[in-house]
């Protein structure tokens, strides 16, 4: 059932700790949290193998990702093994408060330092409060990349929706 409700796909990654490359992960379920402080939230599973990285850092940064970079967020969504390899070919600079890789061509992103993590069953749920934070309007124009039904669509703000059609 909760896969009728599309989503924003993110990609949150975080800088490399005593000599490991940087860990990334692909996100579905990243929201604003607050605005003073400015905080923002993602869920990630326990049996996460990347999470552990990410916690260890303890800063990440969300990489929105737009529409055309469904490739992109399969990579990042692997697990296991396959890990290691994440980031071959993905151009990304270090964000400006925390070093977590901020990956290039992506319509915005926010850099974080964790805040908090409280459990949640079996995922936890990460606060992190914002370091920094920027868009790429080059970028953006193209619209979001959407999750929805265990696929990968785009969102066309000027479509043939009319509110004004759905009233009673």
């Amino acid at each position: 059932m909760l896969g009728h409700f599309a989503s924003g796909v993110t990609v949150i990654t975080a800088p490399g700790a005593d000599g490991e490359p940087p860990a990334g992960f692909a996100c579905q379920s990243f929201a604003s949290l607050s605005l003073d402080p400015p905080l923002v939230v993602f869920m990630v599973g326990r049996t996460s193998t990347t999470w552990p990285r990410v916690a260890r850092a303890g800063v990440f940064c969300v990489n929105i990702l737009g529409s055309g970079q469904g490739a992109l967020c399969r990579g990042f969504a692997v697990s296991g093994a396959q890990t290691a390899d994440k980031f071959t070919g993905v151009p990304h600079t270090p964000a400006p408060a925390t070093g977590s890789p901020r990956i290039e061509d992506v319509p915005a992103w926010v850099d974080c330092v964790i805040h908090a993590v409280h459990t949640a069953g079996d995922h936890l749920i990460v606060v992190g409060r914002v370091a920094a934070l920027g868009t790429d309007e080059n970028a953006a124009s193209a619209g979001p990349l959407l999750f929805h039904r265990s696929g990968f669509g785009t969102f066309d703000a000027f479509g043939t929706y009319d509110e004004r059609a759905s009233r009673p």
